[in-house]
């Protein structure tokens, strides 16, 4: 058990104790006042109500106070994490090209390893960019055009596949409709949609990748982008907390996956922000994942 645990458990007895103390008291008020019930004795009870919802209330935001601190805790330790382990890299190698004599083609595997470091950097400093810009309320309208989903769809797998350096097949996609599935919106915005369910799709996958991404109209009036995984899966009890900020993951095997806890809360803010929804399924822990954005359609 953690300290932050056991401060959790010491409040939450302490507001039982206190509660029990204060109705414990109030009963005995009512008890010896039950013969001569005046305004007085009327007060009293409304009185001992009150410090009881109070002592409640107090101990629930105090909970929930402790219960964000933790998540904070975990950002920053994620971050600086996310944001050591490339710099850290990227030194070694550019150290050693300046103390040694390399071969050309040492030479170039290194730009590659350093190049996919400052990508990996690139990624969590974006991450970050992103959430603070997702909280604060645009000043003016965002400029919203036309985006065919089915096209940026297949660009972003393309992309998932360049980068995470996977094998042709990994990732499927299927459309479903026939005609174009167009949305109104911030294309760039919807790219970092795709782009961050099918980065957490293949960081929770495992040693087996494989992906289904689908893009479908369920009805005339709205599209359906589903990127489905089956890896280690996510507890039902927190398919729904699972896009709040910060927030991981808590199962089994899942201390070695890195992350900010920041991706779904982009994904179910900007989601939002065009009018749909973002919700998530799962059969449990080992089952896998899947994840479907909703999105008003319109004429393509």
């Amino acid at each position: 058990m953690t300290r932050r645990q056991k401060a959790i458990a010491f409040f939450v007895g302490l507001c039982v104790l206190l509660v029990l103390a204060a109705v414990s008291l109030n009963v005995s008020w009512i008890v010896i006042n039950a013969r001569r019930i005046t305004v007085h004795v009327v007060l009293g009870i409304i009185a001992f109500a009150l410090i009881i919802a109070g002592i409640i209330v107090y101990t629930v935001f105090l909970v929930l106070e402790i219960k964000r601190n933790e998540e904070h805790d975990s950002f920053i330790n994620a971050v600086t994490h996310e944001l050591k382990t490339p710099i850290a890299s990227i030194r070694l190698y550019l150290e050693t090209l300046q103390s040694r004599n390399v071969s050309d083609a040492q030479r170039r595997a290194f730009y590659e390893i350093m190049l996919a470091d400052a990508d990996r950097l690139h990624h969590t400093v974006d991450q970050v960019l992103k959430a603070g810009v997702a909280r604060e309320k645009p000043r003016t309208a965002p400029s919203r055009a036309p985006v065919d989903m089915g096209t940026l769809a297949r660009d972003c797998v393309d992309l998932a596949v360049v980068r995470h350096h996977l094998q042709a097949g990994a990732i499927q996609l299927e459309a479903h409709d026939d005609g174009p599935l167009v949305v109104k919106g911030d294309v760039e915005e919807l790219r970092t949609v795709l782009t961050n369910l099918l980065d957490n799709a293949v960081k929770y996958s495992g040693p087996d990748i494989r992906i289904t991404v689908s893009v479908a109209a369920p009805s005339p009036d709205t599209i359906w982008v589903r990127v489905q995984d089956r890896g280690v899966g996510i507890p039902r009890k927190q398919l729904k907390r699972i896009f709040h900020r910060f927030y991981r993951v808590q199962a089994r095997g899942l201390k070695q996956v890195k992350g900010t806890g920041l991706g779904l809360y982009i994904v179910r803010t900007i989601a939002r922000a065009h009018g749909g929804r973002v919700f998530a399924q799962s059969e449990g822990e080992g089952r896998g994942a899947t994840f479907t954005v909703e999105l008003p359609r319109v004429a393509g």
